[in-house]
């Protein structure tokens, strides 16, 4: 067990504080914690971890975990050797946290000084962490992935079968789970679903008996062919849409508000923003809020706020620490410098936002900087 200390998260906790910051992202921990709660429960009796990769998809990993650790998740899954490191620091000694991409050559003794769990994807990781486990002199825990069809991390099959019967393969290793990655799990009757669940089977049959983890958020309402001993949901916790094209069964866990920094009138026909791309077409009244391309709000992303549930179309191009609002909707001076507009929220979802950029919820909270001001509630 490793023997990090474990550190105090407070629920509002921020470098930047509110009133210097130009918008505010508030992250319902309290979200996040039911929707474990309805994961867990569509998968009965199946173990649940929580995915905190990405900084917690951009909303803060320790306290994604903090909070998830109070429902009992204690299995955690980061990308990279850096992120769990940095998890074991908050967490503490307790939870599992494994490290989906592997680990770079030559970083073994860091994972295992910090008490990490490696997930082994080729046959070159899995000799290294063997011979790790010899420099510990004691078993190191692993989970083995394999390729079932994605052709993005795990073991080959080729490689697979080529240890069958190789008695010392995984000498040293506890091996606690055998696992793979649904790529079309958002699909339900996409045909690569069933053709991957038949080819995992095929695999770990071939690899030292272990608890199978296979779905994901989305694996997870695929039905319990899939469910096997451990999910491994990610977005879903965070409030996107693991069933897209039906009603999200998730609670929405992110908000985000700009502040208006300065107003002014135009007549018709003045430019508007970088290149004058929009011209008025009549007088307008226009809101300038400090928020951009900086703060991940991607160029093609949803081309509008929102206050008081009147939308406030952009105009003219995004910059990089403002946007242009057309506020000519509201009634005058209803919107004044400091005031706060709906980015994310009830009027406009993640989900809204990557539909309108033609890409996934995902890649909207990644994208999301670190000029927030981050309030966590519930947690």
């Amino acid at each position: 067990m490793h023997d990090a200390p474990k550190r105090s998260l407070p629920e509002e906790a921020d470098a930047t504080s509110e009133a210097a910051a130009g918008a505010i992202l508030t992250i319902d921990l309290g979200a996040i914690r039911e929707n474990y709660r309805r994961l867990k429960a569509r998968l009965g009796g199946v173990r649940c971890a929580g995915v905190v990769k990405a900084d917690g998809y951009g909303l803060g990993a320790a306290q994604v975990a903090s909070a998830l650790m109070k429902e009992g998740c204690d299995i955690f899954f980061v990308a990279l050797l850096s992120e769990g490191i940095a998890l074991r620091k908050a967490l503490g000694a307790g939870p599992d946290i494994y490290v989906l991409n592997g680990l770079p050559p030559g970083s073994e003794p860091e994972a295992v000084a910090a008490g990490l769990c490696a997930v082994i994807n080729s046959g070159a990781q899995l000799q290294a962490w063997r011979a790790a486990t010899h420099r510990a002199g004691r078993r190191l825990p692993a989970a083995v992935q394999v390729d079932s069809g994605m052709s993005r991390l795990g073991m080959a099959p080729a490689e697979v079968e080529a240890m069958v019967g190789d008695v010392g393969a995984f000498d040293g290793i506890d091996v606690r789970y055998v696992m793979s990655h649904l790529a079309c799990a958002d699909e339900p009757r996409h045909p690569a679903n069933e053709q991957q669940r038949l080819a995992f089977a095929r695999l770990r049959a071939m690899l030292p008996v272990a608890p199978a983890s296979l779905a994901n958020s989305s694996g997870i309402f695929l039905g319990p062919l899939y469910h096997c001993d451990l999910a491994r949901p990610g977005a879903a916790l965070y409030g996107i849409n693991p069933t897209p094209g039906e009603a999200n069964p998730m609670l929405p866990v992110v908000g985000l508000q700009a502040k208006v920094a300065q107003t002014r009138s135009v007549q018709k026909g003045t430019g508007v923003g970088y290149g004058h791309s929009y011209h008025a077409q009549g007088p307008l009244s226009l809101a300038t809020i400090s928020f951009g391309y900086a703060d991940g709000w991607l160029r093609r992303s949803a081309s509008a706020a929102w206050f008081e549930a009147v939308r406030l179309p952009f105009l003219g191009r995004v910059s990089m620490d403002s946007i242009i609002l057309d506020i000519s909707a509201l009634p005058p001076g209803r919107l004044g410098e400091g005031d706060l507009v709906e980015l994310l929220g009830p009027s406009q979802s993640v989900d809204d936002a990557a539909d309108h950029a033609g890409t996934i919820g995902y890649e909207i909270l990644a994208s999301l900087g670190t000029r927030f001001h981050r309030r966590y509630l519930g947690g």
